[in-house]
């Protein structure tokens, strides 16, 4: 049975993060020094997180995207990935990664069916992405990305747009999509930094980078935006790819969302911005049978806010990294 809120916005798309762990230090997702990390016992087993996916399928589930932290950290993600692929009613499997150890991988990835993938990379140029990222990976993700263009994935590139760090790779990530079948999707950044830093107001918004866009390529084409997108989208008259902006911070696009969240400890969150609360994890350690859970699951889920504004105000302040939350 359908699940549905209580602003009547039908729930299909769960975004399962697999690991809290990360291989690299984004200035955004997490300070220099890393975050406290899970330990083994507080994480989902692969067999808790299919039990908990097949329930979710029988309320309506049918679309899975694996998050972190990196997926690829975690081992035997590709075991796990074929036995999600099983489960009676998901219809598609999508992965977000930042490609560091993706590229041994992604033959077999296309085998399963996994057809979309976003790949988080915030610059071309690699001095400033050993910078963002306080790695030396820019090779490594180059190579997955290529791979996955030779292979036709649906392939989006996710840039964090950070004022005096990387604004200026706006343009050069547009150009980007001139002779490469790529969406580049520019995201606002969000608080989600591990540290519970916060800013009253964002410099560079959604209006400002799609403005940034449009003054070095006047044609710039306003797209359709598909169902339930995050995303306002745009094409250039003779680029291969699109380009596109997700108001992340500005939240304008929750009126249509369609997805809840995992952690990787098991705990939903029915909108990015709130504070979770409800522990799946412990739901199956308890041995609640399958109709006590779909039943609790189905009532916090009726209840999450209207938008990432309202999620927002229930909470205390924001201190989570992304790569705690599930990218």
């Amino acid at each position: 049975m359908q699940i549905i809120d209580q602003n009547n916005r039908p729930i299909n798309y769960l975004r399962l993060a697999v690991t809290d762990r990360c291989n690299l230090r984004c200035s955004y997702c997490m300070p220099e020094q890393g975050i406290q990390y899970l330990s083994k016992a507080a994480v989902m087993s692969y067999e808790e997180m299919l039990r908990m996916v097949t329930i979710m399928a029988k309320m309506g589930i049918s679309k899975v995207r694996i998050t972190g932290g990196e997926p690829f950290v975690r081992q035997n993600l590709m075991g796990f990935l074929y036995q999600l692929a099983d489960i009676k009613g998901i219809n598609e499997i999508a992965l977000t990664t930042n490609g560091v150890l993706t590229a041994p991988h992604i033959h077999e990835l296309k085998s399963l069916g996994i057809k979309s993938i976003n790949l988080s990379l915030d610059t071309l140029d690699k001095e400033r992405f050993n910078k963002i990222t306080r790695r030396n990976e820019f090779d490594a993700v180059m190579k997955s990305l290529y791979l996955f263009l030779e292979n036709n994935f649906d392939l989006k590139i996710n840039a964090v747009i950070m004022d005096g760090i990387n604004d200026i790779d706006i343009l050069p990530l547009t150009e980007f999509t001139k002779n490469n079948k790529i969406g580049v999707r520019f995201i606002e950044e969000m608080p989600f930094n591990g540290t519970g830093s916060n800013y009253s107001t964002l410099k560079w918004d959604f209006l400002k980078i799609i403005e940034t866009i449009k003054a070095a390529y006047p044609d710039l084409q306003k797209l359709p935006d598909p169902p339930n997108s995050t995303a306002y989208n745009y094409h250039i008259p003779n680029h291969l790819g699109t380009v596109g902006v997700i108001a992340a911070y500005s939240r304008t696009f929750c009126g249509t969302c369609n997805r809840i969240r995992v952690t990787a400890q098991g705990e939903l969150k029915t909108c990015l911005y709130d504070n979770g609360g409800l522990s799946i994890r412990d739901l199956l350690r308890d041995h609640k049978s399958d109709e006590q859970i779909a039943d609790i699951l189905r009532i916090s889920i009726t209840k999450r806010a209207k938008d990432g504004i309202e999620a927002e105000s229930r909470r205390p302040e924001v201190k989570e990294s992304m790569s705690t939350i599930g990218g």
